[in-house]
């Protein structure tokens, strides 16, 4: 009879933005076994309060905190049975969330909009990464630590965004006090999924140093804080503050209740939480320097670990051991990807390119894509500015919004679609020539996520770059970065990198640039750069007026 020890697996969650996907992975050589899918049921909250009929304001964004553990109760079990494998062979358990995503909670974990009380206050329910309602708390933020020369807003690109966690808790004190006053603890929904998963609530390095501006082992002081608002005073000490579990630690086991919950065995080995671009770096054996790595989906997070720790202005953040221990890591961002692309085909599209595409059995954005492929670079005279969510990097401001230039009325819907991948790919390109001049040159450009599947797409990525793309060979990166995760913290690994080599994979070089195109890219680019000064560095601020009035009209 043979001594060998049999399989062992483990399994990642990933909670995104619309669902969360759990992926069961074996430990030896990170093949997926299976998946499954869960839909939020309150899904994105922007409009109306659930249950309540209130109206939101624009640049709002919430979600229920019980949609999460409606995961772990039906994707986990699920990808487990579906993986016909033994629960008991599973070694631990790793998750990954969107961020900054906060839930305001009591002491014990219990959040807000739960309790009777608070049902009807937007403030009480979870804030998604793209509530963008703080960018006037950002902004004070941003000139009193310019102002008092904060050693840590240069980590920040000079910049924090209405989307990080003191930009929310700012808004949430001074719209919501009340709500404000019963919180005891602000908490990354990274680290509030571990929390239930194991009964103790850790702080990931992750999303404390990215999002809550831990920096040296030290948040924005007490003084700083009062500056802002006298009440902010002891934000830090008496509602963020908690210990920081590195990423590749065990948080904890998982309770009785989190074993039911997932038909896990109770005390399986929990991972420290961590962020859906940041986790997938292991997913793409991106662990070296100048490995960049960009997520694409409804937006885009550019994640890269670096050899030394500089100041790159605009970035989201440099954050010492922020993807991958022992390196300083980099991230940077695009608001609204896929998103906008969502927009249009949802809003901009006649319906006959909507018929004919189901007559062809693909989907809208498909039809457009084979049509808008048809024509040379250029030839629809247009250029676009991929800010219809505002801008992440390098400007780090949400008033600002989309412009498209050069429509006439020859212009087809297919023309301006195609507009609208190119800006994004122009937005990608300020971001790497920014690192570049900061002296932390990108050497390898992977991307993942779900956009990677339009091969029209990367071409125009490839070519806008000048770079070669390598692309992750799981379609589920996020979640395998969980799972590789999970196998570390259970110890089937030293580090993260050992285990990105055995569970990780990526083709080098899927795409490579068209030199006719990237020439004819060149111009269009020059045109981007000068819109993209005029608009966003002070040659205008029409932008900004034009969300003023919109805010005062639907007051």
């Amino acid at each position: 009879m043979s001594t060998q020890p049999g399989p062992r697996y483990v399994v990642g969650v990933d909670f995104g933005t619309l669902s969360g996907r759990a992926l069961v992975v074996r430990v030896s050589d990170g093949a997926e076994l299976a998946s499954a899918v869960c839909e939020y049921p309150h899904g994105v909250i922007d409009t109306l309060l659930p249950g309540t009929g209130r109206r939101l304001p624009r640049d709002w964004a919430l979600q229920v905190p019980a949609d999460y553990l409606t995961v772990l109760r039906t994707a986990v079990p699920r990808a487990v049975r579906a993986a016909k494998i033994d629960p008991a062979d599973v070694i631990g358990i790793g998750t990954d969330f969107t961020a900054c995503t906060m839930v305001p909670t009591l002491a014990d974990g219990t959040p807000l909009c739960e309790l009777p009380r608070f049902a009807h206050e937007p403030h009480a329910y979870v804030k998604l990464w793209k509530h963008h309602a703080a960018q006037r708390h950002a902004d004070r933020i941003n000139a009193l630590a310019a102002e008092r020369n904060e050693p840590w807003l240069g980590r920040y690109g000079g910049l924090i965004s209405s989307e990080w966690e003191f930009a929310k808790g700012l808004q949430l004190l001074e719209e919501a006090p009340e709500a404000y006053a019963a919180m005891d603890r602000w908490v990354e929904a990274a680290d509030w999924i571990v929390w239930q998963l194991t009964g103790t609530y850790i702080r990931n390095a992750c999303t404390a140093g990215y999002k809550g501006i831990l920096q040296d082992g030290r948040y924005p002081d007490e003084e700083f804080l009062a500056a802002l608002n006298p009440d902010f005073r002891d934000f830090v000490r008496d509602k963020l503050d908690q210990r920081i579990g590195e990423l590749g630690a065990a948080a904890g086991r998982l309770t009785a209740r989190a074993a039911r919950w997932t038909g896990l065995p109770e005390a399986t080995v929990v991972a420290v939480g961590n962020v859906d671009a940041h986790v997938t770096a292991a997913a793409a054996q991106a662990v070296e320097p100048g490995q960049l790595v960009a997520i694409m989906g409804t937006s885009t997070c550019h994640v890269m670990s670096g050899d030394r720790l500089v100041e790159v202005p605009g970035m989201c953040g440099v954050v010492d051991g922020g993807i991958v221990a022992g390196l300083p890591g980099y991230e940077a961002g695009q608001s609204g990807v896929g998103d906008m692309f969502g927009w249009f085909v949802a809003n901009q599209v006649p319906p006959a390119y909507v018929a004919d595409a189901r007559t062809q059995g693909i989907s809208v954005h498909e039809y457009l894509t084979n049509l808008a492929a048809r024509d040379p670079v250029g030839a629809h005279g247009l250029v676009a500015l991929d800010w219809w969510s505002g801008n992440r990097s390098v400007l780090v401001d949400h008033e600002l919004s989309g412009l498209l230039i050069g429509l006439d009325l020859t212009t087809r819907p297919e023309e301006i679609y195609r507009a609208l991948l190119e800006s994004t790919a122009f937005g990608t390109r300020v971001i790497v020539e920014t690192f570049a001049r900061a002296g932390v040159p990108v050497r390898e450009f992977i991307v993942a996520g779900g956009l990677p599947k339009n091969r029209f797409l990367m071409q125009i990525y490839s070519d806008v770059l000048n770079l070669p793309l390598s692309t992750v060979v799981s379609e589920q990166g996020p979640a395998l970065g969980s799972a590789i995760h999970a196998a570390v913290a259970a110890g089937a690994y030293p580090d993260v990198p050992t285990a990105a080599a055995a569970m990780g994979g990526r083709v080098v070089e899927s795409y490579r640039p068209i030199t006719a195109n990237v020439m004819a890219y060149q111009r269009l680019y020059d045109i981007y750069r000068e819109l993209h000064d005029q608009f966003g560095r002070g040659g205008t601020d029409a932008m900004r007026r034009l969300k003023a009035i919109r805010r005062e009209t639907t007051a």
